[in-house]
Parts: C-alpha cells; structure tokens; sequence
C-alpha cells in the first residue's frame, strides 16, 4: 500500500489471526497500516465460495434464465476480513457487524433486485459490446441520458437498444474518453491487474493528537450519499461516533428515493442537517460544521468541495486530530480527479466481467453495485485507523483502487488456474438455491431530512 510515508498505526499491537482466506485478508490489511499483528483466533474457516452464496452476490450474478454464477476471486471473504479488522481495533466492543460478506447483497435483498446478465441488477448500468471489445456505461442520473446524444454524437438516444446500435461501430477506447470529458461514468472491459493497487492513500497533512485519551465518540460530519460514504459512516456510528449526515437543499441523498430500508440501514442513528448551500449564510455553517469535526466523510470530486470554499488538505492542516476522507470514482490525482465511477461500472473496471466471461463465456455484470459496499467497508477501517493514531490525515479511496486491490488478492497466476478455481468453488458452492443476504433489517428509522439542524447548529455554536 502506497502511504505517502506514514502509517497510522505504527506500534499498536492488534490481535488478528484466524484461519482462512478472510483472516488472511484481516492480517494483510493491519500490517498495511502499520499494525504489529498478534495471533488470535478471530475467525472459524470458511471457504470463500462459501461466503459468496452466503453474501448473496451469487443470487446476484448470471443471466436471468440462467444459473447463478461464481466469482472466483474472494470478494465477500474480503469483505468479512475488512469487518473482522475493524472489530479487532474496537478492542472489544461489540460493533454488532455479524458479516461483511452480508453487507455486500443488502440492497438487492431490500430492493428486490434480481440477476440480469449483462446488465446491472439495478438496472442504470450494461455490458455492451463496442467495435473492440466490450464497455460499460453507468446511466445512474437522470440528467445523464440527457448527455448521451453528445457522448455518442448522433441524434437524440432515447433506449439503450439505440445506445447498444451507435457503440457497436465505435471504439471503445474513444467512447471511453469522451464518457469521462462529460462525466458520464463508464469503464471498457480489460483483464484484471495481477499487481494490486494500494487500497488507501494517506497523506499526513496535519498534526497528530496523542493517540491515547481520546473522545471514544468522536464527531463524524458525513457529507456524502448513496452508498460508500454513508455505509462507512454507519460502521463509525456502530464503532462508538456521533455522525451527523448533511445534505443540502438543492439536493438531497438520492438513496431517500429508494428502499426506505435500505435508506434506513445506513443513515439510522446519525443526526439530519439540511443546509441552503446556494447561499453564503449556508456555505459559513457547512464550513464552520467541517471545521469542528473530528472525521469528515466526503464522496465528490474534489473541485466541488473547493467551488464551496472547503479545501480538505487546509481543513486538516487547520485543526490538530482531523481525519478527512475521501472517497471517488478513481482517485484525488488528476486526471483521475476529474472520473466519474459507480459501484458497478467500477467493477467492469477492475477486471469482474471479463474474469466471469473468461470462466462462464457470457458476458455478465458482477453482483450488484460490488464497488460500493467494498469500499465503505475499507472506508471506515482507514478513517477509524486514522482516528486511533490521533488524525492528521487526508485518507483517499476510490472505488477502482478498492477493487482492483480486491481482484488481485489471491488471484490465480493463469486463465487456466481461474477455470479450475471456479470449477471447484462452484462444486463448494452448488448453484442450486443460492441464499440472499441475511444481514438484519434496520433497528430503527433514519431521521427526516433536516430534523436536527437547529439543535446541531445551536449545540456546536455555529451561526449563519
């Protein structure tokens, strides 16, 4: 992992062993923030294509009338390593996290989502095939169909049997670049890197506090929506924070339009601050509400915390023990800045459709929206790290960096291996009635938008 030359957790010493692909995971993850890692039987073995049925990404993956299909790199295993490391850094407090494997298929099981081949089970996002190869476009946003006559530069497009038609005679890497100048999210489909990305960049920006004495519940300001974000600030929230969720008047977390359960999952427990950021009154409280926080969560592009007057590396640097987080599509470095991403277009990105072409011979979409839940879950382990350590850090993940560290862990050295892997991990598995995820419903209801904002505001002192 590239760190810029820190490690948070240099000399903590972390009890985390276990057997197992996922314990593996855990091990990998402490020693790459620094973690002096001690033996401790956190886990019982479970075969990684075990864990895919159970995350219910199995259920998810396949053509519609076909059998539900296997990834033979150990995602959920993963995810069950990264909640395992955080439980190992909670020190003994019950996070109530009983699988990360299960957090993975948690909206498709809310929302009712279905598998469908080469395209996403919820639907915004298809596998289509280009002059070259193969690409993905995310139309995730309504105001993105309305960008599409420009991408494609042809007449209005209405349906994306037009759009399969018009990329048919196009090459995928041109579509591809002009996707990215107009923000639309999209990704050609390449062969997985066998080199793993770092998973976390942390750059120490500001001062560090003691590590030791802290508040054990922290102040989380949570400006992000959808996925990612708000699942990492759910996971501080089970950790012990106080999290205050901010969204704007202009526009609000997409996720409240979905399945108010899933809504619910993530966002129940955290203050709602509603502010009017096209006025300066609002963007005063937003900066005063950032300046007084102990972790900030952010998923935009970095441009567009500065066009509100926010620079995350002068916020850190301002306050001693701030931990920033960023989560994007590809990265904070430009061009990469600049990127658009969703979770599964993210995963055709890092190589999730061609493995499952090279191991099936159909053209399929991983699971649902995989670089989503992955990256909240990494998300909350960097952030609480940082913590920990005594803050100081701008923490940057994206969605591209999280899975492509995912995809190579434990990726066979040939095409060969990976048929004989999937071959075997399906026979573990058995395709026949593969589960959804059994992660609990939420315990209580998230809180209506803006219902806290008065007594937030008067309780930190923040004035317009």
């Amino acid at each position: 992992m590239a760190n810029a030359g820190i490690a948070p957790l240099d000399g903590f010493r972390v009890a985390a062993g276990g057997q197992g692909t996922a314990g593996d995971y855990a091990r990998l993850l402490l020693a790459s923030l620094g973690a002096q890692v001690s033996p401790a039987g956190i886990f019982d073995h479970e075969h990684p294509a075990l864990a895919w049925k159970r995350s219910g990404l199995m259920d998810l993956t396949g053509r519609a009338e076909g059998p539900p299909r296997m990834c033979p790199v150990p995602l959920a295993a993963c995810a069950d390593g990264v909640i395992a490391t955080l439980a190992a850094l909670a020190e003994g407090f019950d996070i109530g996290i009983p699988s990360g494997a299960a957090l993975l298929g948690v909206r498709a099981r809310h929302a009712g989502l279905r598998r469908n081949g080469a395209a996403s089970p919820g639907g915004s996002c298809r596998l289509l095939r280009t002059a070259d190869g193969e690409l993905a476009i995310n139309l995730a946003r309504p105001d993105d169909w309305a960008l599409v006559p420009a991408w494609l530069e042809c007449d209005a497009t209405t349906d994306w049997e037009q759009i399969a038609t018009a990329i048919a005679r196009a090459s995928g890497t041109k579509l591809l670049e002009r996707a990215r100048l107009l923000g639309l999210a999209a990704a050609v489909s390449d062969v997985p890197t066998v080199e793993a990305p770092p998973w976390v960049r942390l750059s120490a920006v500001g001062t560090r506090l003691p590590a030791g004495g802290r508040d054990p519940a922290p102040l989380v300001v949570d400006l992000s929506s959808l996925w990612a974000g708000p699942l990492c600030g759910h996971l501080l929230h089970r950790l012990g924070a106080r999290v205050v969720k901010v969204e704007s008047h202009q526009r609000e977390d997409g996720a409240r339009n979905g399945p108010p359960a899933f809504f619910d999952l993530l966002n129940a427990g955290k203050a709602s601050v509603r502010l009017d950021l096209a006025t300066l009154a609002g963007r005063s409280q937003l900066r005063q509400l950032v300046a007084r926080a102990d972790i900030v969560i952010e998923a935009s592009r970095p441009r567009a915390m500065r066009q509100l007057g926010i620079c995350a590396e002068e916020v850190v640097a301002a306050r001693p023990g701030v931990t920033w987080l960023s989560i994007t599509g590809h990265g904070r470095e430009e061009p990469q800045a600049g990127w658009i991403a969703f979770g599964d277009d993210a995963g055709v990105a890092a190589g999730l459709s061609r493995i499952l072409h090279d191991t099936t011979g159909e053209r399929l979409i991983c699971a649902d929206a995989i670089g989503d839940p992955l990256t909240g879950t990494h998300a909350a382990l960097a952030a609480w790290a940082s913590y920990l350590a005594g803050g100081g850090h701008l923490v940057a993940l994206s969605l591209a960096g999280v899975l492509g560290h995912c995809v190579a862990f434990d990726l066979p050295a040939s095409a060969e291996a990976l048929r004989e892997r999937n071959d075997e991990w399906t026979r573990v598995a058995g395709c026949a009635g593969a589960c959804r995820s059994t992660y609990p419903a939420p315990a209580a209801r998230a809180r209506p938008i803006g219902a806290d904002t008065q007594a937030v505001l008067a309780e930190l002192d923040i004035r317009c």
